[in-house]
């Protein structure tokens, strides 16, 4: 079976990069779109876990929410340069994953998920212990944005420039993972572990690795995001997180890494739209969101496939004689 045009690493680039050129001439909001870019690298990084791992994971908001600590305590406390917390988030991130991913991968199906359903309650209780640190329920105010020559990004979209920058890097990143030997193995061990162990893979280390990466992305985001709010919130490390964080993956398509953008764009968009139109929104997005599971198993990215197949048959279909 060929694969789709749409689905090979230059095109899934291009899309990237057209999308953070396009947003800021369909969007208002700087922060809005800056919140988009944030949300889409931290869902791809849940995709590797999710589509090309075959885990189902609720322990993404422990990593978030590290990284938004990180973010919050080294700049307000501290003030660490941003590009040094930035990388430290990663790494702090990376460590985290791996410490979660080596004690839950030791079981499978429903207990891994309420493993990391567990750690993840475990977290964001320690962050609400330790509010000296924390800052609690109120979290830590006053993050500030990055400077650049002695500049700050104090503007929307000027910080969302910036943004940006690190969401393509980041998406490169992960395309070149997921393309390389390590993500073909991914997929091995999703499609089935048995075998691929059989074989002669450690498909324990694959996972574990996957969780590192895919905490060190996420993690990355949350400092991002800290920045952008500039508040270093509790509920950013609770469950709920992860949860939002998973409904983007399956809303996008776990078959893609640019449905991961696609999922992102869709959840916030249409969240911001329904609360300006009805209070109780969530309800309306509750139905959007049974739509999506019942009639595009394959989230949103399916559909962008299915519609490009369509048009590329029609285009390849000979005109008819007289």
């Amino acid at each position: 079976m060929s694969m789709n045009p749409l689905d090979k690493p230059v095109a899934q680039m291009a899309l990237a990069l057209a999308t953070a050129l396009i947003l800021p001439l369909f969007l208002k909001s700087g922060i809005l779109a800056t919140e988009i870019l944030i949300f889409a690298m931290v869902v791809a990084a849940c995709n590797l876990l999710l589509g090309y791992t075959g885990l189902l994971s609720f322990g993404q908001g422990i990593f978030f929410g590290i990284g938004t600590y990180v973010a919050g305590i080294c700049l307000t406390r501290w003030q660490v340069p941003v590009p040094v917390v930035l990388a430290g988030a990663a790494l702090l991130g990376a460590l985290t994953a791996t410490l979660v991913g080596w004690l839950s991968i030791r079981r499978q199906g429903v207990y891994f998920v309420m493993l990391t359903l567990a750690f993840s309650q475990l977290f964001y209780f320690l962050a609400y212990t330790f509010s000296g640190l924390t800052g609690g329920d109120n979290g830590l105010l006053g993050v500030p944005r990055p400077s650049i020559g002695g500049a700050e990004l104090n503007a929307p979209w000027s910080y969302y420039t910036y943004v940006a920058i690190c969401f393509l890097a980041v998406f490169a990143l992960l395309i070149m993972v997921t393309q390389s030997t390590f993500g073909r193995t991914l997929l091995a061990i999703r499609e089935n572990e048995g075998r691929a162990a059989a074989i002669g893979f450690p498909t324990r280390i694959f996972k574990i690795e996957a969780f590192a990466i895919s905490g060190a992305v996420t993690a990355l985001g949350g400092a991002l995001h800290a920045m952008l709010i500039g508040v270093a919130p509790l509920s950013n490390i609770e469950y709920h997180t992860s949860e939002l964080i998973l409904i983007m993956t399956i809303i996008g398509g776990s078959s893609s890494l640019f449905g991961s953008v696609l999922g992102a764009g869709f959840y916030l968009l249409l969240a911001d739209a329904l609360s300006a139109i009805w209070p109780r929104w969530l309800l309306l997005l509750g139905l959007v969101l049974v739509a999506v599971a019942l009639f595009l198993q394959r989230g949103l990215w399916g559909l962008v496939e299915r519609g490009y197949d369509l048009v590329a048959r029609r285009g390849k279909t000979p005109a008819k004689e007289h």
